[in-house]
């Protein structure tokens, strides 16, 4: 069966807003060799709208350093399934509007037999938590204090608290740390 993995950008202070991180070579690489292990990524509006047009565009017209175009590559050819009450449709040819509950769409997602499922957006990633659909976390937390935007799972209240696993941890020359959890079952 195929995994659900929530992989998030977080600042030492918990905060997650994507505007106040400092993206590095390190980063790109880890996120590039991670994606290589999924065929779908699930977002929110917000969060898709920040990464569509923008790495799709990086991918075609090859503008920045050697990793990062490769990272915008790998994400380009990801399938998106976006979920949105707003969204009527989407032009990028490798999304598409989720047709389905998001617990539905996830639970038919992984009975299939393809590569993992990454949860991409801050609200997606707290309601499947929340739903116990997560099987594993990975944490990039980012030395520096935002002290403001949205923090994790701020909008939903856990019936109760999930037990992780630690995996193991990564520290990029940058001072960013990538921690690795999977849910204790």
């Amino acid at each position: 069966m195929r995994k659900v993995i929530f992989a998030i950008n977080i600042s030492t202070d918990g905060c997650c807003g994507h505007m106040d991180m400092v993206p590095d070579e390190g980063l790109h690489k880890y996120f590039t060799d991670l994606l290589r292990t999924a065929d779908v990524i699930l977002y929110g509006r917000v969060t898709y709208q920040l990464m569509v047009p923008y790495w799709p565009e990086i991918a075609k017209g090859q503008s920045a350093s050697e990793i990062t175009n490769e990272f915008a590559q790998v994400f380009t050819s990801l399938e998106k399934i976006l979920f949105s009450s707003t969204l009527k449709h989407v032009d990028d040819m490798n999304s598409r509007l989720a047709r389905e509950s998001l617990a539905d769409e996830v639970n038919v997602l992984k009975k299939q037999s393809a590569k993992d499922i990454f949860v991409g957006s801050l609200s997606l990633g707290s309601q499947l938590s929340e739903l116990n659909l997560i099987d594993e976390y990975r944490f990039v937390v980012h030395p520096v204090i935002v002290g403001k935007g949205p923090r994790l799972f701020e909008t939903i209240k856990l019936q109760e608290r999930l037990l992780l696993d630690f995996v193991s941890s990564e520290t990029f020359q940058s001072g960013i740390t990538a921690l690795h959890y999977k849910r204790k079952n």
